[in-house]
């Protein structure tokens, strides 16, 4: 797995990605990583590395198990988790975030976290959050709004937006206009927007007719819809593989047309039906 991960980092170097996204709740992701940088002749600062702290990884590399992860948004996990991912990524962390911060969590009123994230801040590494569920835009706002001492904490936001849900978008406008880095997350709806899947819903015909007008992938079209908004800081591949990654990159070259973006538009569903098929889904 760890030869697999450094295999898919060394493409997406070659082909000049430079924003890698891990977490404390990814397995082994930040140690993949660092030992990734250790062994590769990478000139410092050449990366962006941004990671996340909030969840424990509980899964012990068991698909069987009911819980592989457990959600603690307490200034305890923060400082034990910051404490572990620095000892990894050391001075190659840049953006170290909340993560998943749902409608339903009171994390944004912390005040004592809040402190912690000013005193982070201060320091030189970039705070930011990232927002999950169907009421991703409600959070955004609410986080645009945070202050203590003064001040917020917050210069950066990963949001999933994809065709099936692009409901988030106007909150990450108002954040790119606040002057905030914008990742997007999640584009190719976990798998539903991928060739692999987009036979299998009928919904999905226009994100295939789209693709083969532009005689590209579905992956590519639905990275593509993603980069095309003027907000988008960084999009997020999540590919697996390098051949995966070298399809989504495709999307860099898809020029599409106002006609293309409104016909993808009909994709959309309401929030709360993505939400609830996306966790559906089975994860294995």
């Amino acid at each position: 797995m760890e030869r697999r991960s450094h295999e898919v980092l060394d493409t997406a170097y070659e082909a000049g990605v430079r924003y890698v996204d891990v977490a404390r709740s990814y397995g082994l992701a930040e140690a993949f990583l660092s030992s990734w940088l250790g062994s590769r002749d990478i000139p410092f600062g050449a990366l962006t590395v941004g990671s996340k702290w909030g969840y424990v990884y509980t899964g012990g590399w068991r698909m069987d198990v009911d819980v592989h992860e457990v959600k603690d948004h307490s200034v305890g996990t923060f400082r034990r988790q910051l404490g572990e991912t620095c000892e990894l990524l050391g001075d190659w962390l840049t953006l170290y975030q909340i993560h998943s911060v749902t409608a339903d969590d009171d994390t944004l009123g912390d005040r004592a976290l809040l402190r912690e994230l000013l005193r982070l801040h201060d320091d030189g590494l970039r705070v930011g959050l990232t927002v999950s569920g169907p009421r991703q835009a409600e959070v955004v706002w609410r986080a645009l709004e945070v202050e203590e001492d003064g001040r917020n904490p917050f210069s950066s936001v990963q949001a999933t937006w994809n065709l099936l849900d692009p409901s988030v978008s106007p909150a990450l406008a108002d954040a790119s206009d606040h002057g905030w880095t914008v990742i997007v997350k999640e584009v190719l709806a976990n798998g539903r927007l991928t060739p692999h899947d987009v036979g299998v819903c009928a919904a999905a015909d226009p994100l295939g007719s789209v693709a083969a007008r532009h005689r590209v992938g579905a992956d590519a079209v639905a990275v593509a819809a993603a980069l095309a908004n003027p907000w988008a800081s960084t999009v997020l591949s999540g590919a697996a593989t390098s051949s995966q990654l070298l399809s989504n990159l495709i999307a860099t070259t898809v020029k599409l047309t106002a006609d293309d973006l409104t016909e993808l538009g009909s994709l959309a569903e309401t929030p709360d039906n993505y939400w609830a098929a996306r966790s559906a889904r089975p994860w294995t």
